[in-house]
């Protein structure tokens, strides 16, 4: 005899339906098929279910497809461990097939571009050197971006331009490849930079000038702002590994452009990271749609993973 004065209920009673009358969302012909060795990754992208990310995936392809077609903007939004990650070849490959015309960075992502184009590798051990304070402290690092962004001042162009610049005089031969800055400055493709003071390294050195800081990445929010002009009607934006100042920039461009009096409807956005967190979530995946038509996707997995499978499954559709 239980000590409770209540007693559990009786579900003697209760109503019931059959599931052939109910249905269901998820159906077998949904199902993902079984892999056929050698259909390559067409056949890889046939075969995954019908369902949740599967179909997004799917999706994505379709519309960055379309906004080439179109000739709409196709803007990447990077943080830094997408550059760590080793992608920029294939983002400047992404950009040469006209599947990237744009690119925005926050300043951790510029700064392993950077490092990578001047010296072949970047990202120091942190653990190791923050004890004597010699973290962030490179001295080619912080003079060079420096005097980079300085000079930009005096020509009126913005960091990511500045970088770029300085990168075709300064940059390593044999690395110049790998640099999606100095690629995109020589090819004429847009690179805009987005700092918050106090975040990057290069802040610390002696060389620092923050007023070109400030008026190097105000002139690229102005700049990324137009470029965001050109999503109208099947324009993708595609926010990869920024959880922060990223989306907080591309929903204050987005709101910009649309205070300014310019149509910004029916485009695709994409959030890419290994962890979907708030801030891409509202202000890249919902709240640029609301009332305007175009959709928002969530797509989560590692960087060195997804974006390579995205970048095959484009190269592999086109005729």
């Amino acid at each position: 005899m239980s000590k409770y004065s209540i007693e559990p209920l009786d579900f003697a009673k209760l109503k019931t339906v059959s599931i052939h009358s109910r249905g269901g969302k998820v159906r077998t012909e949904d199902f993902a098929a079984v892999y056929e060795k050698g259909s390559g990754i067409d056949g890889l992208l046939a075969s995954l279910p019908h369902i949740l990310a599967g179909d997004s995936f799917r999706a994505v392809v379709a519309r960055l497809k379309e906004a080439r077609d179109k000739d709409r903007q196709i803007i990447w939004g990077i943080g830094g461990h997408v550059i760590k990650c080793g992608l920029a070849p294939v983002l400047i490959d992404m950009a040469r097939r006209g599947y990237a015309t744009a690119f925005a960075m926050n300043g951790a992502g510029s700064i392993h571009d950077f490092e990578i184009a001047i010296a072949g590798w970047t990202s120091e051990d942190v653990e190791a050197v923050l004890p004597d304070g010699s973290f962030g402290s490179a001295e080619e690092t912080g003079r060079e971006m420096n005097v980079a962004i300085a000079e930009g001042l005096t020509r009126a162009i913005g960091i990511g331009q500045a970088l770029g610049r300085k990168l075709d005089s300064i940059a390593k031969p044999e690395h110049a490849s790998s640099c999606l800055l100095l690629q995109c400055y020589r090819h004429s493709i847009p690179v805009t930079v987005h700092v918050a003071i106090g975040t990057d390294t290069p802040h610390t050195h002696p060389a620092a000038n923050p007023s070109a800081i400030g008026i190097g990445s105000h002139h690229d929010f102005r700049l990324f702002s137009s470029i965001v002009r050109g999503l109208d009607d099947g324009g993708v934006y595609l926010n990869v590994g920024s959880a922060v100042v990223m989306p907080e920039v591309f929903l204050k461009a987005v709101s910009v452009v649309r205070n300014l009096g310019y149509p910004l409807a029916n485009f695709t956005t994409v959030n890419f990271d290994m962890l979907q967190h708030y801030r891409p979530k509202v202000n890249v995946v919902d709240r640029p749609h609301m009332n305007a038509g175009g959709k928002g996707y969530s797509l989560t997995g590692h960087h060195e993973l997804m974006i390579p499978l995205l970048a095959a499954a484009l190269i592999e559709s086109e005729q």
